[in-house]
């Protein structure tokens, strides 16, 4: 059940807003009945207090012969009203704390009007006219406002009903009855859609204010991204929230930290090659005066290992990929004109068919990522084929070869500067350890990457994957 619940924080945010509008919602409906059943019982305590003093100051100085017949003239369904000797209600004791209390009311408000005793009820809802007033609501010819009426008077019918016998000082009782005031639902098929269109408008309104609210952090998350990619991209916009505004210092004063150690390392490096190529000059003119000495040509291939670690780590340490504009490359030819200086590199028969693909990067560093790429399957698998593929959004170059490949577990670790998995100290073997950084950092530096993975027959592939842009159709004319 866990894949159910949400996974960000606006959602949970807006799943939280949502169950307590909910909760808030039934606890209101709730106390509002409750409140509602309560003030209805003291309005229907109420009419009866009034409804038995004027009943009583009308009958009390009559004959009972008398009040009978205005209780006759007065009765009417549903407020009954009887006089008779004995009393409609033949037990005298309450049959709650609240009845009790209200016996005790009328009799000491009716006393100076001879009454002796009063005895009150609550009853179950009396059925008759119930069917008569509900059909007579459905029929066309009823009017809006008669209709209503209708409808109420039918409520009434199935509403508790308040009884009362009052004891007048000969002996005689009035009895009477009244409907208790009906409860209307608060949820009715005409409130339901307004509170249903409240509810989602709230709904509404939170998922926008939220949108609102996380967009400066969606901006940080991408800035974030950016500067993997980028080390010079502008700086994040301090303004909005203080929570936000304390983040995106941060990242800020991150960014300037690290464009810093980026370009303290490119300076190190540019002046460790400036300053190496004078003592590597001196030296090799030092060993052209040795003549046909056998130790020359040792010494010569030396110095060559020296100048070319020297090279390859000033490529490395001033990522050349990551700076200046980028250009549009044809990327079919590219590789195919890389392939044509290599003899050991085989195009794939369907590569043809792929031209026209363009990528967005800069030529220099791109060859280079792909001649790394090459020349790193010539050296452990004798050649190299290459093949060309395309998606909707991607280009993709695979190189595979037929050497030993590489365990799985280190797949990844390769990539690292100066890992190589060749034992030996030889550099015509082994390399520097440099090509695949090299060949990762920059393809990520136009955001695409390089994988390496083992192929199921033998041998290692080589994953080129770059971003392409899809060029746009010529325009037709009628």
């Amino acid at each position: 059940m866990r894949w159910l619940l949400p996974r960000s924080l606006p959602a949970w945010v807006l799943l939280i807003l949502i169950a307590g509008l909910l909760a808030i919602q039934v606890l209101t409906l709730s106390i509002v009945a409750r409140e509602r059943v309560a003030s209805n019982n003291i309005q229907d305590l109420l009419r009866l207090n009034e409804r038995s003093l004027a009943l009583v100051k009308l009958m009390y100085a009559a004959s009972p012969e008398q009040r009978k017949n205005i209780a006759a003239e007065l009765s009417a369904p549903p407020y009954g009203l009887t006089v008779s000797d004995e009393a409609a209600i033949t037990s005298s004791i309450p049959t709650d704390d609240e009845m009790a209390e209200m016996e005790d009311i009328i009799v000491g408000r009716l006393s100076k009007y001879g009454v002796e005793d009063a005895r009150v009820r609550r009853e179950s809802p009396i059925s008759e006219g119930t069917a008569n007033a509900g059909a007579a609501a459905t029929r066309d010819d009823v009017g809006s406002v008669e209709r209503e009426l209708l409808n109420l008077a039918a409520d009434y019918t199935k509403s508790d009903t308040l009884i009362a016998s009052i004891e007048f000082k000969d002996g005689q009782w009035m009895n009477f009855i009244m409907p208790s005031t009906p409860l209307s639902p608060i949820l009715t098929a005409q409130s339901l859609p307004l509170y249903a269109s409240a509810a989602a408008a709230v709904v509404l309104l939170s998922m926008w204010a939220l949108r609102r609210l996380t967009a400066p952090y969606r901006a940080l998350e991408s800035a974030v991204g950016h500067i993997g990619e980028d080390l010079k991209s502008p700086p994040l916009p301090e303004r909005g929230s203080s929570e936000y505004r304390s983040a995106a210092r941060a990242v800020n004063a991150m960014q300037a930290r690290l464009r810093e150690y980026v370009e303290d390392r490119e300076l190190l490096a540019a002046a460790l090659a400036h300053d190496l190529r004078t003592p590597l000059t001196r030296i090799r003119l030092r060993i052209e005066l040795l003549g046909q000495s056998p130790v020359k040509k040792a010494l010569m291939q030396n110095l060559a290992d020296i100048e070319t670690i020297t090279a390859s780590v000033l490529d490395f340490a001033s990522q050349n990929g990551h700076s200046g504009d980028l250009e549009r490359i044809d990327f079919w030819s590219l590789v195919d004109s890389i392939a044509d200086e290599n003899p050991n590199v085989v195009m794939d028969e369907t590569a043809s068919r792929q031209r026209g693909l363009i990528c967005l990067g800069r030529a220099v560093p791109l060859r280079r990522c792909i001649t790394n790429l090459i020349e790193n399957a010539v050296k452990y698998g004798g050649s190299a084929r290459l093949s060309v593929s395309q998606t909707e959004t991607e280009i993709v170059l695979s190189i595979d070869d037929d050497g030993p490949g590489i365990p799985d577990a280190d797949l990844e670790k390769v990539f690292r500067p100066f890992t190589r998995m060749e034992a030996s100290r030889n550099r015509q073997t082994g390399g520097f350890g440099l090509g695949l950084t090299i060949a990762r950092n920059t393809a990520r530096s136009f955001g695409g990457d390089v994988t390496l993975r083992n192929r199921p027959g033998g041998g290692l592939r080589s994953v080129l994957v770059l971003p392409r842009v899809r060029e746009p159709r010529p325009k037709t004319t009628a």
